[in-house]
């Protein structure tokens, strides 16, 4: 037997060929190279272009076109190998080499507009494979969606009313978005688990999930995500760094927030 592949093959490969969801060891491997991706990333687009609100809403199509071709694994239209690259890790990396070649190509052709042109390619491909989702599978619970999107909204608006009174530089579009994000992924986790028999994936979620029950989500979603936005919105940093880290914040939000509903939609 061979020590190093059955390390390999027990906490990266089996959690992925199996589905057995994340372990202490992968999920700190992934925070690293995601940390590195991270700050290559913005070491590169910070000369290209302003990392301002334009740049993170013209990146949400792309964010439901990775949760949406997630949901076409999980509904099993694709088979092993091939149905690994849609899987996380992989499918961030897929959505990134369709994504990043198309905005650097933009930039160069439309100057500041470039959001406009990129944000409309991302919903025609999110619409291209929505289409195919709907058009495939039955809605069983089609509750879902409105559900965690509207506790969303819901949480959101109290968030910008409590803010605008008590400290108004938390209440600007990028702090709103990146809590609206992480309230659907609350809301989706709470909402699978609690009534449709789903299960939480995630190592620290799971433990909290375990330890005092699925309703737990949300209050520790705003918990951790108040001050996290507190510190951005403090902060004397450049703000191009703190935008791309709101920006990194909603995909890791949203992205599962969005695939978790729209699986639990179609109940795959």
């Amino acid at each position: 037997m061979n020590p190093i592949y059955d390390f390999i093959k027990k906490y990266y490969i089996d959690s992925i060929v199996y589905k057995q969801g994340y372990n202490v060891v992968n999920t700190f491997t992934f925070a690293i190279i995601l940390i590195i991706a991270v700050v290559l990333i913005y070491r590169y687009l910070k000369k290209r272009i302003d990392l301002d609100h334009r740049f993170v809403l013209g990146n949400v199509p792309f964010v439901l076109l990775g949760s949406s071709v997630r949901v076409v694994e999980d509904a099993d239209f694709l088979t092993p190998p091939i149905s690994y690259l849609f899987m996380t890790p992989f499918i961030y990396i897929l959505i990134f080499l369709i994504a990043f070649p198309s905005l650097m190509i933009l930039i160069r052709l439309k100057g500041e507009d470039y959001w406009k042109f990129y944000s409309a390619e991302g919903v025609i491909l999110s619409l291209i494979v929505l289409i195919l989702l709907f058009s495939n599978l039955p809605v069983v619970n089609g509750w879902v969606i409105p559900a965690a999107i509207s506790g969303a909204f819901i949480l959101t608006t109290i968030y910008s009313l409590v803010f605008s009174k008590i400290y108004s530089e938390m209440n600007n579009l990028l702090s709103r978005t990146v809590f609206f994000s992480h309230m659907v992924d609350g809301f989706a986790t709470f909402l699978g688990i609690q009534y449709l028999g789903y299960w939480e994936l995630h190592v620290l979620p799971r433990f909290l999930i375990d330890t005092f029950g699925a309703w737990v989500m949300v209050p520790a979603k705003i918990v951790v995500f108040l001050p996290i936005l507190y510190i951005l919105d403090s902060s004397k940093e450049d703000e191009n760094f703190t935008n791309f880290i709101k920006f990194v914040l909603v995909v890791l939000g949203l992205a599962p927030g969005l695939r978790d509903a729209l699986r639990m939609g179609f109940s795959v």
